[in-house]
């Protein structure tokens, strides 16, 4: 079985890993390489186009809907925002303009209520979420990024850690690396990597205490031609008791297509009794209710259940109740694992564990705690 060697392995290709590794470039590391156990990257950003079919984020598209993370608050979060200045993306204000629907039961028609705008204002990417990962991926050495290696078992070797990995062939590889960024959830790195040895036992309690950010959500999303709901002076966004949405909300792309997107209210061990297309005919349905016949004949429509998504729930997640955590330590501060191993998923974010702003804060973080390992007059060369 052949070794193969980086001075840095990033172990997840969602936005964490692609922030480290194209912060790292910059510095000068080309040593590297991303290891992502998904065919696609981008991790919890998941795109859809017009038809409903998933798309691979890592190209770029204007025309394309999320069923991942979708919206960002530049007056909050200065460091995305700097992040989507720099790589050149544009982004507008969620739609919000005219009445808001409140659905108390399946029974009694919904009340139309004056609705508000945030304060800050939402803001969301042209071409989706998706069009950061793009961009991100594009300015990346193609040579450093793996899709569909999985990672299973870090071992602290007396000058490096080995990774035992399953490539995209099927087959068993190894790779040794002098420190290891670790761009998954808390929860799910001590739940699908075995650490030889292993992490300290307060590091390992604390990771796998602190909830997945999305893990226990489902969400849907249906393509239109037009937001005809806008010509009823409608906003698109929606309140409901009766679900299955709870929460529904305009996601039109501006030069493309129309579409409304909803957080299903119903548990994940309720849903996971029920297929996917039974639980989309029912998204349907509530559409009629809420906008008219014409919304039960989208173009296309998809559903993502994030509970049931091996690479980002567990069985804690279950029955979670989704809400942002504080973020845990990121590093061990004694023993086998100190300076080697650093967590930089969007959880471990201080600031914001679990959005968008998260990945990129936790991943600048160990990037510049990295770094300051790292022999400066050594970060070019190769081994």
């Amino acid at each position: 079985m052949t070794t193969n060697c980086a001075r840095i392995v990033i172990v997840g290709g969602g936005l964490a890993g692609l922030v480290a590794a194209w912060r790292l470039q910059q510095h000068g590391v080309r040593d590297i390489v991303l290891l992502e156990a998904r065919a696609t990257l981008g991790g919890r950003i998941l795109s859809v186009d017009a038809r409903g079919s998933r798309v691979d984020a890592a190209q770029s598209a204007l025309d394309r809907f999320n069923l991942g993370p979708s919206w960002f608050w530049p007056a909050m979060q200065p460091q995305l925002d700097r992040l989507l200045a720099e790589l050149g993306l544009t982004s507008f204000e969620q739609f919000e303009e005219g009445d808001l629907l409140v659905e108390r039961s399946a029974q009694l028609p919904p009340q139309r209520m004056r609705g508000h705008a945030s304060d800050p204002p939402s803001m969301r990417l042209a071409g989706g979420t998706g069009a950061l990962v793009a961009a991100l991926h594009a300015r990346l050495d193609p040579a450093i990024v793996r899709t569909a290696h999985a990672v299973r078992r870090l071992h602290r070797e007396a000058s490096h850690v080995e990774l035992t990995v399953d490539d995209a062939a099927g087959k068993v590889a190894t790779w040794q690396g002098e420190q290891v960024l670790v761009a998954l959830p808390p929860r799910l790195a001590v739940n699908r990597l075995v650490f030889d040895p292993p992490l300290p036992p307060d590091l390992a309690r604390r990771w796998q205490g602190t909830p997945t950010w999305m893990a226990p959500h489902a969400k849907y999303v249906a393509i239109y031609g037009s937001p005809f709901w806008r010509e009823q002076g409608l906003s698109g966004s929606a309140r409901s008791g009766a679900g299955p949405m709870g929460e529904i909300h305009d996601v039109s792309m501006p030069g493309g297509h129309a579409a409304l997107f909803g957080f299903l209210g119903v548990p994940a061990r309720v849903r996971r009794q029920v297929s996917d297309e039974v639980l989309r005919m029912h998204c349907r349905a509530q559409l009629v209710r809420l906008f008219g016949e014409q919304a039960g004949a989208p173009l296309g429509d998809a559903l993502q259940d994030w509970a049931a998504d091996a690479l980002t729930a567990s069985d804690d997640d279950q029955d979670a109740a989704g809400h942002h955590a504080a973020a845990p330590p990121s590093s061990a501060g004694t023993g086998a694992w100190q300076g080697r191993l650093i967590g930089i998923g969007s959880e471990w974010s201080p600031q914001f564990p679990g959005y968008l702003a998260g990945a990129v804060d936790a991943a600048e973080r160990g990037v510049r705690q990295c770094l300051d390992g790292i022999d400066l007059d050594s970060r070019g060369s190769d081994r």
